[in-house]
């Protein structure tokens, strides 16, 4: 009995930093792996570096080609910012 009184500590440690960091950010993972899959041409999108574009093209090896005012780009779809394309396509609110 004493032996698991002093283990109790760390294993409620672990269960402490599961919950709070490591179960939330593969939860994220998750989520952004699924955005990257969702996108389709046409998607008005942000990279993760700010810059704004379209999607034109999407290929098997995870890669995209993205308009911009500057030309055409190929990015990795994992560099499109998921948080910043939402805010993007999100309905602008009114102004009173």
């Amino acid at each position: 009995m004493e032996q698991i009184q002093s283990f109790l500590p760390i294993i409620l440690l672990f269960l402490v930093m599961y919950l709070f960091l490591i179960r939330p950010q593969m939860k994220k993972a998750k989520q952004e792996k699924q955005f990257a899959a969702q996108l389709k041409k046409g998607d008005k999108v942000i990279t993760s570096g700010g810059l704004h574009g379209k999607v034109l093209e999407l290929y098997d090896d995870g890669t995209c080609i993205i308009e911009s005012g500057a030309g055409k780009m190929k990015f990795e779809r994992s560099a499109i910012s998921m948080e910043r394309t939402a805010k993007l396509n999100a309905p602008a609110k009114e102004k009173k």
